[in-house]
């Protein structure tokens, strides 16, 4: 199975401007972007400046198609004009988009809150080489839902948990759980063994961007990332750790493990970037958002979800 490729268009929001259902395609919900200022001819000349990396022959392509819509989900003309500030959404499209081979599971469903498990390689929501092969475009298709909107994220190389909010109108209640850090979540995780340290461990550190531009580093200075470490399993050389990330930076438990000296089974990115290769379904990275807990900001009641997922040990 391919690794993840570059040059395609990013997804950028998933969340509609209108009080309606953001528009979808065969399960696939549209990407949209605001148009910033400039002085562009045409729509079609403004999408070309703003993504690059897509060639003026797609764009035209999916403009004729009707898979560039306004914010009434009307299908641009080919010829419109650029008008800054508009909203536009449009349908990504990877071509030889590889299809991944481990399905989801819906934990809960109801009008306001979706919960799913997901999978070892599969993304969230379309980002880089992947369009169709997402979580959020499988949940839409299964659940015939285009308003789903994922609460948080986790990395594709990461199983678990993950929270989609079902309703507009309910939705903000639900994302002030993460912005309020009023939400528990808990991670497991297979590494190398850590004898001779104090547990449970706080790991305080200061994260920022890396080189390249997709990896995380640590920094001298004030600490905006911690985690709460512990062992669950400490056997032989690979121990199983419980993972209380108490608060959400990139790539954060992953970090925090390499700089301990014991980077995750299966992480090719951290302490070292490896070069790109095929996944390999035979060691994902060992890493699984095992259980959520909150109070539900609807109804009070305690809240409680764990994935099934397995780690290798």
């Amino acid at each position: 199975m391919p690794g993840v490729k570059v040059g395609h268009d990013k997804a950028l929001d998933t969340e509609p401007t209108l009080d309606r259902p953001r528009p979808s395609l065969d399960g696939q919900p549209a990407s949209r972007v605001q148009l910033p200022p400039g002085e562009h001819a045409s729509l079609l000349d403004g999408l070309c400046a703003r993504f690059p990396a897509v060639s003026r022959d797609q764009w035209l392509d999916r403009l004729q198609r009707g898979r560039v819509l306004d914010a009434g989900h009307r299908p641009f003309a080919s010829d419109a004009p650029y008008r800054a500030g508009a909203q536009v959404h449009y349908f990504r499209e990877v071509a030889d988009e590889v299809a991944i081979p481990f399905e989801e599971v819906i934990v809960h469903a109801d009008q306001d809150l979706v919960v799913a498990d997901k999978p070892h390689f599969l993304p969230v929501a379309p980002t880089g080489a992947w369009a169709r092969e997402t979580l959020l475009t499988r949940l839409v298709q299964r659940l015939g839902n285009p308003d789903l909107v994922p609460l948080h994220r986790i990395d594709r190389g990461t199983a678990g948990l993950v929270l989609f909010s079902a309703r507009r109108s309910t939705r903000a209640a639900y994302q002030a759980l993460f912005r309020e850090r009023r939400i528990d979540k808990g991670y497991e995780a297979l590494a190398p063994a850590l004898p001779g340290l104090e547990w449970p461990l706080r790991r305080e550190t200061r994260l920022v961007r890396g080189e390249p531009f997709f990896r995380m580093a640590e920094q001298a200075g004030m600490a905006n990332a911690v985690t709460l470490i512990e062992p669950i399993t400490a056997d032989g050389p690979v121990w199983r750790y419980r993972l209380i990330p108490l608060t959400g930076r990139k790539h954060q438990l992953r970090v925090h493990m390499a700089g301990l000296g014991a980077p995750l089974l299966g992480d090719r990115v951290y302490p070292v970037l490896q070069p790109q290769a095929d996944d390999d379904p035979d060691l994902p990275l060992q890493l699984v958002a095992r259980r959520l807990d909150f109070d539900d900001p609807l109804s009070g009641v305690r809240r409680s979800f764990t994935s099934d997922r397995s780690l290798m040990g």
